[in-house]
C-alpha cells in the first residue's frame, strides 16, 4: 500500500495538470478574460496604423480642420488632436481623434476650450482621420491615465483641476508664505520671447474664435486680421497691461515681453489708454465703447475687467525685483507713472470677483503655458488666492 510520501508526490504531479486542462476549458467555454492592453503612447498609435483597437493616452493640443491644427479659436466639437507633449506644435507628432456625438459635450474642444494641454486616454480604432493617423470611433474617453469610461463618462475640464502638480508647493499656504511659492513656481523654467516674437504668439494666444484670420483686440473688442500689425492708425500693436513706465522693463525679455500681460489693441486706443493705472471712472474713449478715462486712471469694459486684475496680480509676483527688473507691486493710488508701481487694488479686487475668468481666458492661460512661456497665471487657475496674496 502506498505510503502518505507517495500519495503527496501523486498530488503534487496531478494538480498542474488538473489546472492546466480546466483553465483549457474554461477558455473554450469563455470564461478566462484577456489580459488588458498595455495604453499606447501617440509615437507608438501613428505608428501602428493597423484598424485594431487600442488605447492611446496624450495631451490636448489643438483641433484638427482637415489640412491644419488650429490652437484656439475653435469651431467644432467633433475632432481633437494628441500629443506626447503638451507644447507639439508639428502636426506630425500628432494624432488625430475622433469624437463622436456621445462625448463632444464633455470633450469637444468649441464646448472645452480648457481641456488644451490636459492628458487624455482614448480607446477606439486606429485608422486614418482626415487623411493623417488617427483614432476613430472611440469607445472610452476620460482625462488623465486611468481606466477609461464609457460614453456616459463626463468630465470637469477646468484648467485648476488639471495643475494639481505645478501648483504642489503653493497648496496649504496663504499670505506672504503663498506668495513666496507662487513666485517661485511662476519664474521657474520659465522661456522668455523676443518681442518681435511676441507679434506672431499674439496672433494665436489672441485669435478671433469666430475668425481664424483675425485677433481680439483687447479693450476694444474688436475683431481685426492678423496681418494689419504694426503702428499705422487702424493696426493693431502690442499693448502692455502692466504699463512699461511702471518699473522702466521697455520691451526687453522679460516683463516687456511677458504673454501673460500683453493683448492685442487697436494703435490709436493703446496711445489713448498710455500708462494709466485702473480705476472706475472718467469719460468714453473714442474707437472703444464701454471703456473710460480720465488723467490718471483707464476702465476697461465690463468683459475684460477681471482679466485685467490678474494680469496685473501676475507681474506683481512674477517680478520681485530678484532679477535684472524692478519689484513690481500694486498699490491702491493712481497716478503711478515713473514708479513700479500699479492701481487701484481696492478695484482690482472688485473687478477680479465680479468677473471671474472664462473659458476663453483659462484656454489662452493654457496656451501660453504649453506652447510658449512654460509659466502659468496663479490667479486664473486659483482665483481664491488672489485675497490672500493682496490684502
Amino acid at each position: 500500500m502506498p505510503g502518505p510520501t507517495r500519495h503527496r508526490r501523486i498530488v503534487a504531479l496531478l494538480v498542474p495538470a488538473l489546472v492546466g486542462v480546466l483553465t483549457a476549458t474554461l477558455t473554450v467555454f469563455g470564461f478566462p478574460q484577456p489580459a488588458a492592453a498595455a495604453t499606447l503612447t501617440v509615437a507608438q498609435a501613428i505608428s501602428g496604423q493597423t484598424g485594431a483597437s487600442a488605447t492611446v493616452a496624450g495631451y490636448v493640443v489643438g483641433e484638427p480642420t482637415g489640412s491644419t491644427v488650429r490652437f484656439s479659436g475653435f469651431t467644432g466639437d467633433t475632432a481633437l488632436a494628441i500629443a506626447d507633449s503638451a507644447a507639439t506644435t508639428s502636426t506630425g507628432n500628432m494624432l488625430y481623434v475622433q469624437v463622436t456625438s456621445s462625448y463632444r459635450s464633455s470633450f469637444g474642444l468649441l464646448s472645452n476650450p480648457s481641456l488644451i494641454g490636459r492628458r487624455l486616454t482614448v480607446t477606439g480604432t486606429l485608422t486614418a482621420y482626415f487623411s493623417h493617423a488617427g483614432l476613430r470611433s472611440p469607445t472610452a474617453m476620460t482625462l488623465g491615465t486611468g481606466a477609461t469610461t464609457g460614453p456616459t463618462a463626463t468630465a470637469s475640464p477646468t484648467v485648476s483641476s488639471g495643475t494639481g502638480t505645478y501648483y504642489a508647493a503653493a497648496v496649504g499656504k496663504s499670505g506672504p508664505s503663498l506668495r513666496s511659492a507662487l513666485h517661485t513656481i511662476v519664474s521657474t523654467g520659465v522661456t522668455k520671447l523676443s518681442y518681435d516674437g511676441v507679434w506672431e504668439a499674439l496672433k494665436v494666444t489672441d485669435q478671433d474664435p469666430a475668425n481664424p484670420s483675425n485677433v481680439r483686440l483687447f479693450y476694444s473688442g474688436v475683431s481685426r486680421p492678423k496681418t494689419l500689425n504694426g503702428g499705422a492708425t487702424g493696426n493693431w500693436n502690442r499693448e502692455h497691461v502692466w504699463a512699461q513706465s511702471h518699473g522702466d522693463f521697455g520691451t526687453v525679455a522679460g516683463p516687456g515681453t511677458d504673454l501673460h500681460h500683453l493683448r492685442p489693441e487697436d494703435v490709436t486706443v493703446n496711445a489713448r489708454r498710455g500708462n494709466l493705472d485702473f480705476d472706475n471712472g472718467g469719460s468714453a474713449v473714442s474707437g472703444a465703447s464701454g471703456n473710460y478715462a480720465d488723467a490718471d486712471s483707464w476702465e476697461p469694459r465690463a468683459a475684460v475687467k477681471g482679466d485685467v486684475a490678474r494680469m496685473l496680480f501676475y507681474m506683481a509676483i512674477r517680478y520681485e525685483g530678484d532679477d535684472a527688473f524692478a519689484n513690481l507691486e500694486i498699490n491702491n493710488a493712481t497716478g503711478n507713472s515713473g514708479v513700479p508701481y500699479h492701481g487701484k487694488l481696492s478695484t482690482l479686487i472688485a473687478w477680479h470677483n465680479a468677473d471671474p475668468p472664462d473659458a476663453a481666458e483659462k484656454a489662452r492661460n493654457q496656451r501660453i503655458f504649453a506652447s510658449y512661456q512654460r509659466n502659468r497665471n496663479p490667479f486664473i487657475d486659483h482665483p481664491e488666492w488672489a485675497t490672500s496674496v493682496f490684502n
